[in-house]
């Protein structure tokens, strides 16, 4: 039986794991996504056209390519169908798990009025109400994509589940809507997406069982899971690589390759800790280069410099074979360009992340810049200085960069 190969991010998400899904899927049959919301953003470059996916996996931009939404996602059918609209021909080529739990128009009400009663301790969620679905599925009292094809019945529970929690949302300030207008908009969504909602795990099983070629498709990254990420300051669900395991419906034993997706500098959106960010003028010409606002909210992203403790930390979490390295050519012209090797903590000098990140500061490398590398496409054109800053990232983390990304077009990648 073949095994499934995934791609994960590594850092705090916006690696540009897109663009090698879409890279790499012509090489597959199938395509998943396995956990996260409309929270996540997949930005795709295709002949100067830029693609922005949310919910739907990248495979799309392929004909031949069935792409699978497994029961690990949380699911906004008004966000999908949006997104559906810009592609042709989707039947038989998309489907929805029957499992996967519905994001509805009231969980990000709920998640925006929560985030303003912290205040100034305020996570800095995407508002999307991600956190909320994820609340309700652990607590037994969501409700599923599969639900939707039975609206009337769906519709009375979520009357009642509206009652029920009245005194909540009254607190909160989130608006109920009307039964007749609750029932039409479940009525639309059935209609546009009865035709794909599936019993997914089925469909991958099938897949491997036939040696098609499947890959699984990471949202978010590592340092941004539930349990072992910068928690509070995390997402609602486990990015690392066992997630996909839960998400889809497979064992351990069904995981082959794992492709690691790392940028060669460090991004972050909203709070939390960040030790290699850097606030001078680098870290806003890494923005402006990268062009680092985020695909689903537009967000100013918080840049600063390689930080190699919590690569080589997210890569054990998620058993990576192999890096994926991408923007290398946002770093051209820099005269020095830096990797974080160590942390100072409490006094000492360690090469792990600490719960408490925030208590670290990095301790840096510092290597010599190059002046370009955008467009080449061969590892030994590239020029020597961005040569030693990709091997000294290999043996500060322990794993080798297979793929390297010169430019946002697909075209424009390294495979050595």
């Amino acid at each position: 039986m073949r095994k499934a190969d995934l791609v994960v991010g590594v850092q705090w998400g916006d690696e540009g794991k897109g663009k090698i899904v879409d890279m790499l899927g012509l090489n597959y049959d199938m395509i998943c996504r396995s956990q996260g919301g409309h929270n996540a953003g997949h930005t795709i470059w295709v002949d100067g056209v830029r693609y922005a996916l949310h919910l739907v996996p990248s495979g799309i931009l392929h004909k031949n390519i069935i792409n699978i939404i497994g029961n690990g996602v949380v699911v906004s059918p008004e966000v999908l169908i949006t997104e559906m609209a810009q592609f042709d021909n989707l039947e038989g080529r998309l489907y929805i798990s029957d499992k996967a739990h519905l994001n509805l128009s009231y969980h990000s009400q709920v998640d925006q009025a929560k985030e303003r009663l912290k205040g100034e301790k305020a996570i800095g969620t995407t508002g999307k109400g991600i956190g909320p679905t994820y609340a309700d599925k652990i607590s037994r009292s969501g409700h599923r994509v599969g639900e939707l094809l039975e609206p009337e019945r769906l519709c009375d529970a979520l009357m009642h589940d509206f009652e029920t929690n009245k005194p909540v949302f009254d607190a909160l300030g989130v608006k109920i809507p009307e039964e007749n207008e609750l029932l039409e908009e479940l009525k639309r969504y059935k209609e546009v997406l009865a035709p794909f909602i599936a019993n997914t795990t089925n469909l991958v099983w099938k897949a491997l069982d036939e040696d098609k070629k499947v890959l699984l498709e990471g949202a978010q990254g590592t340092l941004l899971d539930i349990d072992h990420g910068t928690y509070p300051y995390v997402t609602s669900s486990n990015t690392i690589s066992a997630g996909a395991c839960t998400g889809l419906g497979l064992n351990p034993k069904e995981i082959g390759k794992v492709i690691g997706v790392i940028k060669a500098y460090t991004t972050r959106v909203g709070h939390g800790p960040f030790p290699t960010e850097d606030k001078g003028t680098n870290g806003d010409k890494m923005c402006e280069i990268g062009k680092e606002f985020g695909t689903t909210t537009g967000r100013r992203r918080r840049c600063g410099w390689f930080d190699a403790v919590s690569v080589k930390y997210a890569s054990r979490l998620d058993g990576v074979d192999t890096y994926a390295l991408m923007k290398l050519d946002v770093l051209d012209g820099f005269e020095v360009v830096k990797i974080c090797k160590a942390y100072q903590y409490n006094g000492e000098t360690i090469d792990y992340v600490p719960t408490d990140l925030e208590n670290a500061t990095p301790i840096y490398e510092e290597l010599a810049g190059w002046d370009s590398v955008k467009g080449i496409s061969r590892y030994e054109d590239l020029p020597a200085n961005a040569r030693a800053y990709i091997e000294r990232i290999e043996e500060l983390t322990g794993v080798k960069v297979g793929y390297i990304s010169t430019s946002p077009e697909r075209s424009d990648t390294i495979i050595r």
